[in-house]
Order: structure tokens, then sequence, then C-alpha cells
């Protein structure tokens, strides 16, 4: 017979329990090993590669150098710092003495007149001088374009409706105070402030909610002039303006189909509150109810309107016009 058993002569195959490996097996439970990292697994850039393709067929930006910057986790916050970034921009506020509490200088930056101009300010007003890789400037400045040179204003102390009125009786002039409806852009608020300040406005007053606030932007536009000037806060425009009106004061607005020019507005010598209104859709039905006369700024037709800065600066000059004569 071939095989064993009983009629072999040989022992057949024991049945049961059978004895150990003697560690023939161990390897076996050793498993793989560490995973390898990402750049030594080909599947994984066979997937990275598909995905960037995907991307790329479907119009997306395929790198981080394409894609807009992240926003702060949380959005940013309102009562936080601001900050201005370029070299011209910084230069320019340093030197009209906007408050700053930090000036941040990119890493091995290169110099120019400039950036030593701008440290030698900070110096010696007592500015922090502060260094910081780009990638953190980058973050301070939102993806806008900084140079290398970023200043960190403080946030803003807005002021209150009254110390407007206060600030023109306290200098024993006839007051003038800007109010702006619906202007959400702050570089128009920086414009407004440096018209404001040229033509002798006591203040400008904003609402505290859907209008443009005292930003970096708003800063940068005004030239410094946002230092000098007082920038008032109202919880409700309508019943602000209404309030001024109490105490004496006529609103004037600017609308764009009003009837009367601003030239020939008579109230000009008088305590005045101008109304600017966005470029869209002008002044709200409830403050243009509360206004004592709505004037226009007359213009050829070919411009439908002009934006809220051009025109605060224009109504301006009228009314210091009157008042000089």
């Amino acid at each position: 017979m071939a095989g064993g058993g009983k009629g072999s002569g040989r022992p057949g195959k024991r049945q049961g329990a059978t004895r150990g490996t003697g560690g023939q097996g161990r390897k076996t439970l050793q498993g793989k090993g560490a995973t390898p990292p990402a750049h030594e697994r080909h599947w994984y850039k066979d997937k990275q590669r598909a995905a960037r393709a995907a991307v790329a067929a479907a119009g997306a930006p395929t790198s981080s150098a394409d894609r807009p910057a992240r926003p702060a986790r949380g959005g940013k916050r309102e009562d936080g710092p601001e900050f201005i970034g370029g070299r011209n921009p910084v230069l320019e506020a340093l030197r009209a003495e906007v408050p700053a509490t930090a000036l941040y200088v990119a890493q091995r930056v290169d110099n120019d007149d400039r950036i030593r101009e701008a440290i030698k300010i900070v110096s010696n007003r007592g500015i922090a001088l502060l260094e910081a890789g780009r990638d953190k400037l980058d973050r301070l400045t939102e993806g806008t374009i900084h140079q290398g040179l970023v200043l960190q204003l403080p946030p803003y102390e807005y002021a209150h409706p009254e110390d407007l009125v206060e600030r023109a009786q306290e200098a024993a002039e006839v007051p003038l105070i800007i109010a702006l409806d619906g202007v959400t852009d702050p570089r128009n608020l920086g414009a407004i402030a440096r018209s404001a300040t040229a033509f002798g406005a006591h203040g400008i007053l904003v609402p505290s909610r859907r209008s443009a606030g005292v930003t970096a932007g708003a800063w940068k536009t005004s030239a410094g002039t946002l230092a000098h000037l007082p920038v008032a806060r109202a919880a409700n425009l309508t019943s602000t303006l209404r309030e001024y009106r109490d105490q004496g004061l006529f609103v004037v607005g600017l609308d764009g189909e009003a009837s009367a020019d601003i030239g020939d507005v008579e109230l000009a010598t008088e305590p005045l509150v101008v109304v600017v209104g966005s470029e869209g859709k002008g002044l709200s039905r409830l403050v243009r109810e509360s206004c004592d006369v709505v004037a226009r700024i007359p213009m050829n037709a070919a411009a439908e309107s002009l934006n809220a800065g051009v025109a605060a600066g224009i109504a301006l000059y009228e009314i210091n016009r009157h008042r000089r004569r």
C-alpha cells in the first residue's frame, strides 16, 4: 500500500492536540510595521494627482497661492485692533500721528528710506517694534499687500453724539455735523473726514449698525484727519437727528431728486447737520422725513449720482462758502 496505516508497518498520523511551532510562526504575529509617510505611499500620490486633476477641471484654484486668504476663525472682532499695511500708508499714518500700538516689520525685509523713517518714528514715540514672518503679516492684513510693513492701531473710541455739539460750543463756533445714512464703505468715511476737517465740521455721526466704521481703510483714506476729528455712533440715526433738532440744529439731507440746490439753502449759516446717503439708495425714508430741507447737487444728466465722499465734499464747500461771506 502506498500510504501508512495498520497494514503498512509504519505509525499512522497522530490525532488530537499538536505540539507548538517552536517559534517558527512568530513572524506572522509582527504585523507589517509602521505606516510609511505620505510621500512614500505611491497610492497617496496617485490620489493627490487625481484630486488636483478634478479640481483643475472644475476651474477652481489648485494651489494655496491661488486660493483667497481664509478668514480668521470666528470672524473679525469689531472691538479688536486694526492694521494698516504698505510702506507708504504706514509712513503717512505715522507722520499724521495716528494712534498706534505696534509696528511689525517682516524678517529679512529689503530696507529702504520709508522703513527706516517708520522705525525712527515709532522709536521716538515709544511704539513697540516687532519682527514677524510674512505669514503672520498676511494674516494681520487679511491677505492685502503689506510690503513687509504693518502698523497696528488700537480699537477706535467713538464719541457720543452730544460730544459733537459740545465741541462746537467750546470753540464758540456754529455747529456743523456730517451724518452718514447707509454709507458702508470705510474709504468714503475716510474721504468725508478729510473734507470735514478742511471745511470746519465738528464731527461725523454714523449709525452703530449697517454703516462704515473707523477701520484701517478709513484711517488710510483720511490721511490722518481722523486723529483730530471725532466720529460719534448713534444707536438710532433717526432718533438722534430728532434730538439734534430739539437742541436747535437744522437737518439738511442730500438727495439727487430734491428740487432745491445745495448752494441755495438759506440754512447754511445756522447750526447744521448735513446727512449724506449711500450712492445707490440715497436717504432712507425715515431719515428723509426727519430733514428740515432736502437739497441736491446740480450736475449733468450723464452722471446719475456721486459717491458719498465726493457729495459730502461739495456740500461742505458750499456751506463753508456761505459762512465765510
